[in-house]
């Protein structure tokens, strides 16, 4: 009986902003390790107790997806587009179907994919006292042995042991985030558990509990994978279909319902990383309690968290601090009041702002594009082209491209010619002419590119061909 982990890929992380936008989220980020997030919750399942993982995520983040499971899996794992997100329990449900298609008895090990786990033996031996569980018949869920009185997290009353599956408990309820007082009462009792919303059961049980709790969900599910397209290499579900599915959670949907319910307390050094006071929370500190990364300078600082991914970054006489600067936005606030940080992601979107939407940096399928500088009919960017891709075959209608090499060698295209460029070569390519720029060499291919005209929008690309199906 194999495991099918499946690792949810949504989400935002607002309040992990401004390192986390809205194109570039908090999962796809190295937060905690030299590796993303994902790419640390796709390591924690590798082993051969586990089938390839399958992932879930929307079209947004697909290539990003895509190539950070090529960078820890090879050719292994399938990701599964959401037209939209609608919460954990139709996710859920679309994993159990294509599981269950495959392998009648699969387990399915339900997983986010932006939760830290510091100890990753533990984890693994709680999937596998779950699985005993799960095979028969059991919807486990991993309950967090909390180490303080915690109102960021849902809580779970664990109930009595299970006879049959040893580390395994019944489930009282399960509780919303409580005010501090209550939360209090919790960890003094010594019967709750932080909900982590990791799960694990039979995709036959958790289909069947769906289909009596909530029967409109699972029948828009099934239609949106019966009448899912292949798209390169992802799945995208029925876009209609989709649509027409109650937006809830598993908890909600099926957990806090279902008299099969089980839970496995499980101390994993786990956290969801839900703020910036989180990650200092679980961070390595210096002998003044702060986690300096970046080009940082600190004196009189202590039980701070100070980061900068763009320029040097000083601080003098702070306490209990976040300061975050990335190279458009700097973020400062006290570490207690690091979950208000949502309110500002807020306001920037109100003002139609782009801030809170991508980095200066921005990806694409190929590599990615960085904007130097711009004005009067003019805009500069460096272009980094990944060994062996290519962009689109395109031309634009209002703005012509100058383009120089600076590192590597470029393949470039341009109306009927096909030249190849070296460091310090450049080409100019005209309004209206069709172009493609390759890199067919084993390194990376920076480019300057010089952008004039009178409009210089993104939007002023006309596709031809794309290895991306973005025609």
């Amino acid at each position: 009986m194999s495991i099918h982990p499946v690792i949810l890929c949504g989400g935002a992380g607002t309040r992990l902003w401004p390192l986390s936008r809205k194109l570039y989220p908090k999962q796809l980020l190295p937060l905690h390790s030299e590796q993303s997030l994902l790419q640390d919750t796709l390591q924690r399942i590798s082993g051969e107790d586990f089938a390839p993982p399958l992932m879930i995520c929307n079209i947004e983040h697909r290539f990003i997806v895509a190539s950070q499971l090529q960078d820890v899996m090879a050719d292994k794992g399938k990701i599964v587009l959401e037209p939209d997100g609608r919460s954990t329990a139709p996710a859920a449900a679309v994993s159990a179907l294509l599981a269950a298609d495959n392998e009648a008895d699969a387990l399915v090990l339900l997983l986010p994919s932006d939760h830290v786990v510091r100890k990753p033996a533990n984890f693994a031996s709680a999937v596998k006292t779950a699985a005993v569980a799960a095979a028969n018949g059991r919807l486990v869920t991993f309950g967090i042995k909390p180490d303080r009185a915690e109102t960021a997290y849902g809580y779970i009353q664990r109930g009595g042991a299970i006879d049959d599956y040893p580390g395994c408990y019944d489930v009282d309820r399960f509780v919303e985030k409580p005010d501090a007082d209550t939360a209090a009462q919790f960890f003094n009792s010594g019967e709750y558990v932080w909900n982590s919303g990791m799960f694990l059961f039979s995709a036959m049980t958790y289909l069947d509990e769906l289909e009596r709790l909530e029967p409109a969900m699972l029948e828009a599910c099934r239609l949106a994978v019966s009448k899912g397209q292949r798209d390169l290499d992802f799945f995208r579900l029925n876009a209609d279909a989709f649509s027409e599915c109650p937006a809830q959670s598993i908890d909600y949907a099926v957990m806090e319902k279902t008299d099969r319910a089980a839970v496995v307390p499980v101390d994993m050094g786990w956290s969801d990383v839900g703020s910036w006071s989180s990650l200092w929370e679980i961070a390595e500190h210096d002998s003044d309690q702060n986690l300096t990364l970046g080009d940082v300078m600190a004196e009189d600082v202590s039980g701070s968290y100070l980061r900068s991914d763009g320029p040097m970054l000083a601080a003098i006489g702070l306490e209990n601090m976040i300061v975050v600067a990335t190279q458009d936005a700097v973020l400062v606030t006290p570490r207690e009041r690091a979950q208000s940080v949502k309110g500002i992601v807020d306001r920037l979107e109100r003002a139609d702002r782009s801030e809170h939407m991508s980095h200066v940096r921005v990806y694409r399928p190929w590599g990615w594009y960085q904007s130097t500088d711009a004005g009067d009919q003019f805009q500069v960017k460096r272009l980094c082209v990944n060994p062996g891709a290519k962009l689109s075959l395109q031309y634009h209608e209002r703005r012509a491209e100058h383009w120089v090499v600076v590192k590597g060698t470029a393949l470039v295209t341009r109306g009927d010619d096909q030249l190849t460029l070296h460091e310090n070569e450049s080409t100019f390519i005209p309004v209206g002419v069709n172009h493609r720029l390759e890199n067919p060499g084993g390194e990376p291919l920076h480019i300057i590119e010089v952008q004039s005209g009178d409009y210089l929008g993104e939007d002023d690309i006309v596709r031809l061909e794309d290895d991306f199906d973005r025609t």
